[in-house]
């Protein structure tokens, strides 16, 4: 006669299931439901024109902006840890209200392209701002109508310009994120007809207009006055993210991204619920700037922190992060010290 089975014993068992899954840091890694590997983390850069150092960004500490050199070594460390690739922004040293600087074959992000793909070939992707909010000097990523208002169909015919200049100084990823009606359509048929055929891209299809982008428009050295809720999306809009999302796909969208992540992690979900692409989130300056100053007072753990952010937004369902903490936490995950 076998052994009478104790019901509550067996109870007990089952109830300490998960606990026994939790035992040890090589246990949880096992069972662990969400990683974030380095192949899935893209780091935002910024270079600046004539500087001769790197410049640091006061609101976003260990974040700066580089001088051509730097963002040159940046790149190779980027590929070296294995990231996915490096999203370039450039700081021209002039602006003008047609942010003509976006569009010139010597400008500072066109040199920044063809000057870190010389570097990493195909072993990073090198990846590109679509926008004339870092070259226009009233701020706005389009240029102005004589009344003020954003000029969508002109600034849509300039990003088709820069789009094709990024292609041809090496940029794999071409990214769209001034929320223009028709933008990501004019990008693919310019690429299209220009030859560009393989050149990605990458949709700001969900961008929010926010106030955690601070710290990114003193990067870019914004001189934006007033707001861009004429085009950015409102924060309590879900169905209009998904139509949004819609139509980029529509239009040719190799990939879609939400920004801000951290206060949109249910629109992150729900477009990846949605979509058949890869879905990416930026995680941006306003919520790095936030843990950092938080760590630096002392009131939170920076890195489990960290871990936390990055992990929240990889299981709301991003398959790709921008993040300006990819290159630490590539090195601490080839260390092991990023759990």
């Amino acid at each position: 006669m076998g052994q009478e089975r104790d019901p509550q014993r067996a109870e007990r068992a089952i109830r300490h299931r998960p606990r026994r899954l939790r035992t040890s840091p090589v246990m949880r890694a096992m069972v662990a439901e969400t990683a974030v590997a380095p192949r899935q983390l893209v780091l935002p850069v910024f270079v600046a024109e004539g500087l001769a150092e790197p410049r640091p960004i006061s609101s976003m500490p260990g974040v700066v902006q580089h001088s051509m050199d730097t963002l040159r070594k940046a790149a190779v460390a980027a590929a070296q840890a294995g990231l996915a690739g490096v999203m370039l922004f450039g700081v021209p040293a002039h602006k003008d209200a047609q942010g003509s600087g976006a569009v010139d074959p010597d400008g500072i992000l066109t040199r920044a392209i063809t000057a870190v793909r010389s570097e990493v070939g195909d072993d990073l992707l090198v990846m590109t701002d679509v926008c004339l909010d870092e070259f226009t000097d009233h701020g706005h990523c389009g240029v102005l109508t004589p009344s003020g208002a954003v000029d969508n169909d002109a600034t849509v015919e300039i990003y088709a310009q820069m789009a094709v200049l990024h292609a041809e100084s090496g940029a794999h990823v071409v990214a769209p994120s001034g929320m223009m009606d028709g933008q990501v359509g004019a990008i693919r048929e310019a690429l299209d007809a220009a030859g560009w055929l393989d050149t990605t891209v990458l949709a700001y299809a969900a961008k929010f207009a926010s106030a955690f982008y601070s710290p990114f428009r003193e990067a870019v050295g914004s001189s934006l006055q007033g707001d861009r809720k004429t085009y950015q999306q409102d924060g309590g809009n879900v169905r209009e993210a998904l139509r949004e999302v819609a139509l980029d796909l529509a239009e040719g969208a190799d990939i879609v991204m939400v920004k801000p992540a951290l206060a949109y992690l249910d629109v992150i979900r729900a477009v990846a619920e949605a979509v058949d692409v890869p879905v990416a989130a930026y995680n941006i300056s306003g919520e790095y700037a936030m843990v950092e100053a938080a760590a630096a007072h002392g009131w939170i753990n920076r890195e489990p922190a960290i871990a936390e952010t990055l992990t929240s937004i990889r299981r709301a369902g991003a398959d790709i992060v921008l993040t300006y903490w990819a290159q630490e936490w590539a090195e601490r995950y080839h260390q092991g010290t990023h759990r």
